[in-house]
């Protein structure tokens, strides 16, 4: 619907006998919260003050100094992280069962990010396979509101500033992740086509709408868009 949408108004701008239909005759657009995009230096010190955490020296420190440098470094969601077991970790990878959208994949691991969370593993010490990846003092699952709330004393302990209304939220690392994949993407269409569709499945999404929403939705990849295409249209050169 919402194509007929645009074309309505596309030709409506040659000929303004062309009706347009109400707005949201069909139904409301979804709206997002523009993302908030951590820098290197943003990540580095909430892992930094996450291993500042009581007591020191404790599991806890290092759980969540590993789940922010895993979320940062996959752009899992923070519900996938927290429901990862020891048998979802194989040397393939992580395997994300049945998440949002009822899918199962494989999210592959850089070196790095597997040597870190083989490195607290070994710490964690599971007694089995069905055991938790993440757990708590009581060596239960972690609970995603306690996470929360530890994020948030971790964003302030960080000193990282709010902007405008928007307080640095969880959520916005998998956001961060998949900026930073698209500001890497290879040129050429085809192969930025190629890179969008593996992101696409690397992140989960039901559809690839899901992640072009990243290119509208942060500043700098709109503009990277718009020269673009602007140099396609009076040039001619294929972006």
């Amino acid at each position: 619907m919402k194509a007929v949408c645009r074309f309505a108004r596309y030709v409506r701008v040659d000929d303004a006998r062309h009706e347009l239909p109400p707005a949201n005759h069909f139904g409301a657009r979804k709206t997002r919260r523009p993302p908030r995009i951590y820098s290197a230096k943003d990540i580095d010190h909430l892992i930094e003050a996450a291993l500042q955490l009581r007591p020191k020296g404790g599991l806890r420190s290092l759980t969540y100094a590993t789940l922010i440098a895993l979320l940062s470094a996959t752009g899992l969601r923070i519900s996938e992280a927290l429901k990862l077991t020891i048998a979802d970790v194989s040397n393939d990878g992580l395997l994300i069962r049945e998440t949002k959208f009822r899918k199962t994949r494989l999210v592959p691991l850089h070196d790095t990010a597997a040597a870190g969370l083989n490195r607290y593993l070994a710490r964690r010490r599971p007694r089995s396979d069905d055991d938790p990846v993440f757990i708590d003092d009581r060596g239960l699952s972690l609970r995603y509101l306690a996470v929360r709330d530890t994020f948030n004393r971790l964003v302030s302990m960080s000193g990282i500033q709010s902007m405008a209304t928007r307080r640095p939220r969880l959520h916005d690392l998998r956001h961060t992740f998949a900026v930073r994949a698209l500001q890497g993407s290879p040129a050429g269409r085809s192969r930025c086509g190629a890179h969008m569709v593996a992101l696409a499945t690397y992140m989960g999404h039901v559809n690839i709408y899901a992640t072009y929403w990243y290119l509208e939705a942060t500043a700098d990849l709109k503009r990277d868009v718009a020269a673009a295409g602007e140099g396609f249209m009076y040039e001619g050169r294929q972006p």
